[in-house]
């Protein structure tokens, strides 16, 4: 066997103990070694090249921006558990009840700002379909919509500064965590459009699929609804802009005066204020979030750690290479590449996870695309629109299994008057999934969705460089000037001297 055909294999392999259902970061492990083993025993690479994979390791455990990881989502777990979803998705329910498809506006709006500042996808699907779900069957919202509308409103948060997955893109494309931000602005707020624009043409074609709620329901209204709107939404819009602001992941500002790590511990602290004002802050609120963190910071790690080691020996065989020379050469150039990179990753979410897609994947394609002249940005943002469609997937989205597993035991508890069968969740994901796919192509098309936002590069047009040279009698006047300067310094110095005034006396 050849070095030439042995990267191939390794993806392949790749693929297979994947589909196996072993935890993936040892299963990573494990093929990167046992190949490495085999690339040295066939001379591909000497046995000393393995010696740089403690080093790889000690990089990963000191790359102070995966600190921000622990940090934002300790954020997100007190904020998800301090009830913050509880209160705003009533006072939005009352507030858009009566409007035909209001309590769907409610949720995608709501799902909008919860991502902004929980960033989990479990979390905010089981709290809000606990919350919301019960009330949509109550007054007569298809099914399918609902859950499907819950659903895809959970995972807006993938895609909502400051998501996980962008902290992840940014460290794997070796680009500021700021910019990565102000890049999925745009995306995120055209996905919300989607989803209310979708709500509102299923309100005219089928209204009694998304009736309105009937005035009597409603137990607020006036300046009191109002009120409890906004005291959900202007603490979670200050602790948005103090995070996001400090670190420059804000359109319009351009400097940032504190790293992602620092942004993040100042988030965390935020939550912990907010979840005190809405007086929910407890010691088993602390203690479960702190839990959850740890169980997610961990993960992380290992598959990290997992991901490096099978790269650092795909690395070893020339498999960039071969990555580079089988995708660089698709026709269609950047439009061509991009459309068959999120093919490719559509399909992988099937069965990976973002973080697994962001580790193995992302570092075969990212050189790839940067060789091509596609900015990274760009492409970070385009493919996190794309894995959050990993999260909606029929049969294997992990939010549709959140939202089953919910369904049931609200059923159990008569919350709901039916059981909801699976049939129905994961036929009611198709059409938010087509809505995710259409901002994909929208994002590949239009890239100035991603791209407008940034901060402009300041461009020197050398044509109009001017580089003055004084003239020869400027020249002369310098020289003579300096002579002047340097001989009163002699001077200077011969009457301080101790022989200069012995002589005087």
């Amino acid at each position: 066997m050849s070095m030439e055909s042995f990267p191939p294999l390794m993806f392949a392999g790749l693929i297979i103990v994947m589909l196996i259902g072993f935890p993936v970061a040892f299963s990573l492990a494990a093929l990167g070694l046992l190949c490495g083993f085999y690339a040295i025993t066939m001379g591909w690479f000497p046995a000393s090249f393995m010696a740089n994979l403690p080093l790889n390791v000690f990089g990963i455990l000191s790359n102070e921006l995966l600190l921000a990881i622990p940090f934002f989502t300790l954020m997100g777990a007190v904020l998800e558990k301090c009830g913050l979803a509880e209160d705003m998705l009533d006072s939005m329910g009352q507030l858009f009840g009566p409007i035909k498809g209001g309590l769907g506006y409610s949720v995608i709006i709501v799902g909008f700002i919860l991502g902004a500042i929980t960033g989990t996808v479990a979390g905010q699907v089981i709290a809000m379909a606990m919350i919301s779900l019960p009330v949509m069957m109550r007054y007569g919202y298809n099914i399918r919509y609902a859950t499907g509308v819950l659903a895809a409103s959970g995972t807006i948060t993938q895609l909502v500064p400051p998501s996980l997955v962008l902290v992840v893109m940014a460290d794997q494309l070796g680009r500021s965590v700021g910019d990565m931000y102000k890049g999925a602005w745009g995306p995120s707020v055209l996905q919300v459009l989607l989803f209310a624009a979708y709500t509102f043409v299923l309100a005219r074609v089928r209204p009694d699929m998304v009736p309105g709620v009937p005035p009597e329901a409603r137990t607020l209204d006036g300046w009191a609804l109002w009120k409890k709107c906004l005291r959900g939404i202007i603490p979670s819009a200050v602790l948005i802009f103090l995070v996001l602001g400090s670190m420059g992941g804000l359109p319009g500002i351009d400097h940032a005066v504190a790293t992602p790590t620092e942004a993040g511990a100042m988030g965390a602290m935020g939550a912990v204020v907010l979840a005190a004002l809405h007086r929910r802050l407890s010691l088993g609120l602390v203690r479960d979030a702190m839990a959850g963190t740890m169980r997610i910071t961990a993960m992380v790690v290992f598959i990290l750690i997992g991901s490096r080691v099978f790269s650092l020996v795909f690395q070893g065989v020339d498999g960039g290479i071969w990555v580079e020379h089988m995708l660089s050469h698709l026709p269609g150039g950047q439009i061509g590449f991009l459309i068959a990179v999120n093919i490719f990753v559509f399909f992988l979410a099937f069965f990976l996870d973002f973080f697994e897609i962001a580790f193995i994947i992302l570092p075969m394609l990212g050189p790839v695309a940067d060789k091509m002249g596609i900015d990274m940005i760009w492409f970070g943002v385009l493919l996190c629109v794309n894995m959050q469609t990993s999260f909606m997937h029929p049969p294997f989205g992990f939010a549709l299994f959140y939202l089953r597993g919910i369904a049931d035991s609200l059923h159990k508890t008569g919350a709901l008057p039916h059981k909801i069968e699976s049939k129905d969740i994961y036929l009611g994901a198709i059409p938010w999934v087509f809505l995710q796919l259409l901002l994909v192509a929208i994002v590949i098309f239009v890239p100035q969705t991603v791209t407008a936002l940034l901060d402009k590069p300041q461009v020197v047009d050398l044509d109009k460089v001017k580089i003055e040279m004084p003239s020869d009698a400027e020249n002369e006047k310098a020289q003579t000037d300096s002579n002047s300067d340097d001989q009163k310094a002699i001077d200077e110095m011969m009457k301080q001297a101790p022989g200069a005034q012995g002589d005087k006396k």
